[in-house]
């Protein structure tokens, strides 16, 4: 069973091998829903609008305290290059939808489902196998052509996650530039051992320009692919075990 839905401002998708009760599928838009309504800046009723305006931290909920502690966290473990803080105003969606796309897959596995796939705006996380009994098969899209596709990955068990220009153009800038300008690269793919991992290492990297790669090969338990303006690629040392 396979269902798309447009939250959060792009498609999320949820297929569910085998499974012909559309319950479990509900709960995951409903839990994206949720999530939209809380972490959204661009409603006023979200809570993180709620904070930008100047809602007091004693009236945070127990949850955004959290969310914004791994965003803490992930600043600290990149090196200051993922950072929330735009123009005074805080944005952790760098780390939210790999982090709802992480919790999304979590309920499924608590409801008894094994093999599935969810994909939020081309973030995605796998379990288990496919409608065929083997390894999911992702594609990785040409910067320059997105309906191409240059590279295909075999995951089980595991999150990737892509940052770039696709949908949304120049998003991601280097923190400690104050002039900030196009970066170098046009795509950056992780492979993490979930998707809440992969997103949230390759929104650092995608900032880092040039030198992200390098950043990604130096983490235990991450590989990426990325391609730069010059439409050379670029990839980890173990990078080539998931290439189809």
């Amino acid at each position: 069973m396979k269902k798309t839905e447009i939250i959060m401002g792009m498609p999320i998708t949820v297929e569910i091998v085998g499974n012909i009760d559309d319950t479990k599928l509900e709960a995951v838009f409903s839990y994206f829903k949720s999530v939209d309504e809380k972490y959204s800046t661009y409603k006023p009723t979200s809570e993180i609008s709620q904070i930008n305006h100047g809602l007091p931290k004693e009236q945070w909920s127990a949850e955004m305290s959290l969310v914004l502690d791994l965003c803490e966290q992930t600043k600290k473990l990149t090196n200051g290059y993922f950072d929330i803080n735009h123009n005074g105003n805080l944005d952790p969606s760098g780390l939210v939808k790999g982090w709802s796309i992480n919790n999304a897959a979590q309920k499924l596995l608590d409801l008894g489902e094994v093999n599935f796939y969810i994909e939020a705006g081309g973030d995605i996380q796998v379990y288990g196998l496919n409608d065929s009994d083997k390894p999911w098969e992702i594609g990785i899209r040409n910067p320059f052509n997105i309906d191409e596709i240059i590279k295909v990955v075999r995951l089980k068990n595991e999150g990737i996650a892509t940052s770039g220009t696709y949908i949304r153009g120049e998003h991601i800038y280097n923190p400690f530039d104050k002039n900030p300008k196009p970066s170098n690269v046009k795509s950056l793919t992780v492979i993490g051992p979930n998707v809440y991992e992969a997103d949230r290492y390759a929104t650092a990297a995608f900032a880092m320009g040039e030198s992200g790669i390098g950043f990604i090969d130096s983490i235990p338990g991450l590989e990426g692919y990325a391609v730069d303006v010059n439409k050379i690629a670029t990839f980890t040392k173990g990078f080539e075990r998931y290439v189809v």
